[in-house]
């Protein structure tokens, strides 16, 4: 360090600081203003991407709510319409219910109907045979019993006994 400041000379600091201070001005005119220009590009091209970024950011944030908010909706109406074929099934189920028990009551009523109109001619019919019968019957016993002259007087005077004049 003594031998530079023994070997001090003015005319090489003179010199040095006049290059010193040329090199300076050039430095300034056509290298730090464009480094110092594409600096500040490159800070507020930073910051547009940052708002850029916290915008997204909150659309992003809104996107979500809205989303959630359209599958809240959708999850709604989806349990409204199964509520509402819920409950259109339940309706045609007992409509159906209800349209069988009466068509079975129907169909009950007339087999009872026809049930009973068959055996009305059922009895009818073996009335017919009864009174058939007992009229053949008739017939032969009063065939039978007419033969005999006296047992003919003795009939009619019994009725006879039976009829009472007014």
């Amino acid at each position: 360090m003594e031998a530079l400041i023994n070997d001090f000379s003015f005319g090489l600091f003179f010199w040095l600081l006049i290059i010193l201070v040329v090199v300076v001005v050039i430095m300034g005119k056509y290298a730090w203003r464009p480094i110092i220009n594409a600096l500040e590009e490159r800070e507020k091209g930073i910051s547009d991407a940052l708002a850029s970024a916290e915008k997204a950011k909150l659309e992003m944030a809104r996107l979500t709510n809205e989303n959630e908010q359209l599958l809240k909706e959708a999850r709604e109406e989806r349990d409204a319409i199964l509520k509402e074929a819920k409950e259109l099934k339940d309706k045609i189920v007992a409509e159906a219910k209800e349209s069988a028990q009466t068509e079975g009551a129907k169909l009950i009523e007339n087999a009872k109907r026809e049930i009973e109109d068959q055996k009305l001619k059922a009895l009818a019919e073996v009335k017919n045979q009864v009174s058939a019968l007992s009229l053949d019957i008739a017939r032969k016993v009063l065939t039978k019993e007419f033969e005999d002259q006296g047992k003919q007087e003795a009939l009619v005077s019994d009725l006879l006994k039976d009829v009472k004049l007014n």
